[in-house]
Parts: C-alpha cells; sequence; structure tokens
C-alpha cells in the first residue's frame, strides 16, 4: 500500500507500521525532511531520494514524501471487546461505507473524540486504503479497527456483552434526548441507502439528529461526528 503527504507518512512512521521503503523529493531538503531521515534512521527504515516523476507517479498530492507499506492489520471484534473506556465501552458500527474520504474522516473524528474502535463489514465496506489513510490526517493508526464478516453476528455479539446497540436512522428518538452513557455501540449508515432493514431491527434502539432545514440528511460524515460528539458531552457529564 502507498501512503503519501508529511502528516500520514510521519504519522504511519511513529505508530510503528510495517513500512518498506520511504521515498522523498531529491530535491527537498527542509527542516521536516531533515525529521523525517533522522527517524528511519533511527527505527533502521530504508529511504531513497528520487525525482518527482517518480513520486507523481505513486501519488497524486504527496507533498515531496511518499511511503510504502504492507497493508493495514486489522482487528478482531474481540480486541475491542477487551478494552472499555471509564465510562464503558464506545464503539462505532458502519454498515456500507463506501467512500474513502468518508471513512476516513469518520475515522479521524472516532480518534479525536476517544472512541474505543470502529467495525466495518468485508462486504460493501471501503476498506482502509490509501485514500482513507491521508483523509484521516494519520487518524488511521491510532483508532481500532475491526473488520468483520457479518455486522449483524457482530451486533448480537455486542448484546451478548450487554453493549447496547443504537441505530442512527431517520425517524428515531432525538440524540439530545437519548441517554448516550455507559456501554453504547452506534451504527451508522451508508451514503445512499443508510441502514438495512434487519440490521436495525437488532439494534436495541434508533436515534435521529433533528433536521430544521429543507434537505432532509446530512452527509454520514457530518453525521457521525455530530452523534459521537453529543455522545462524547453525555459521557463526561459536560
Amino acid at each position: 500500500m502507498i501512503i503519501s503527504g508529511k502528516n500520514s507518512v510521519l504519522e504511519a512512521i511513529k505508530a510503528g507500521k510495517s513500512i518498506n521503503k520511504v521515498f522523498i523529493d531529491n530535491k527537498k531538503g527542509d527542516s521536516f525532511t531533515k525529521s523525517i531521515m533522522e527517524i528511519c534512521r533511527g527505527q533502521h527504515i530504508r529511504y531513497d531520494f528520487v525525482d518527482k516523476s517518480k513520486l507523481d507517479k505513486l501519488a497524486s498530492h504527496h507533498q515531496g514524501i511518499v511511503a510504502e507499506i504492507t497493508d493495514y492489520k486489522y482487528y478482531d471484534l474481540d480486541d475491542l471487546l477487551s478494552y472499555a473506556g471509564k465510562e464503558g465501552h464506545f464503539l462505532v458500527l458502519l454498515d456500507g461505507i463506501e467512500d474513502p474520504h468518508n471513512f476516513g474522516s469518520i475515522i479521524r473524528v472516532c480518534e479525536c473524540a476517544g472512541v474505543d474502535g470502529i467495525v466495518i463489514e468485508k462486504r460493501n465496506s471501503v476498506s482502509v486504503n490509501e485514500t482513507v489513510f491521508k483523509t484521516s490526517a494519520g487518524a488511521v493508526n491510532k483508532v481500532k479497527i475491526a473488520r468483520v464478516t457479518n455486522l449483524n453476528d457482530s451486533i448480537r455479539e455486542l448484546k451478548k456483552n450487554n453493549i447496547f446497540v443504537f441505530a442512527c436512522e431517520a425517524g428515531g428518538q432525538s440524540v439530545y434526548k437519548t441517554n448516550l452513557t455507559g456501554d453504547i455501540a452506534i451504527v451508522m449508515g451508508s451514503e445512499g441507502f443508510g441502514i438495512s432493514k434487519l440490521t436495525t431491527k437488532l439494534c436495541d434502539g434508533t436515534i435521529s439528529l433533528p433536521l430544521y432545514g429543507s434537505i432532509n440528511s446530512l452527509n454520514v460524515s457530518t453525521a457521525t461526528s455530530a452523534i459521537v460528539y453529543e455522545a462524547i458531552r453525555q459521557r463526561k457529564g459536560e
């Protein structure tokens, strides 16, 4: 997998990702480039100076630096269940998110909010790729992401572990009138189809963001941000 850009590459190195090689624009000699070289030497990561034309072939927006890394190593659902913050488990489940920019933005939001982990399904969902890495601004290196075979089976497993699962869908109870403390998981639906009917039915409750304008929906990453931060406000007692 190729990742590009100063922040994405730096965060991947700091996070200890398995990096095969770093490619640096041979005309770059700024302080950032020098610091990257020092870190690479300290961690025994190979780096090569190359022409900008080669970087252009590897990535469209690279800021003079590109890294070749092994594919993202996903967590298991059990890994997410084994840890909970002091306010209890807080997980975000994604049902059919296909846009890597939305996925990357959601990862970034979840990292900033201190969400314990994200669950995605193997089929009909975007995987962690170069665009996700870049859009997340390095957050993908700090959030546990589990990739499961069947999202509904995972919801059943969460419920067995006394985790209350909410579906975020239109027509549900206002998120501002819902108790989001304790052990919870929130399911966010795809950009075009929302959450499947069976998945919604499996959930313990349905929550919604009130809409006061003429447009009847929000972008999924925007909606996730609003939902997650309302949950954090309640959980932190703010």
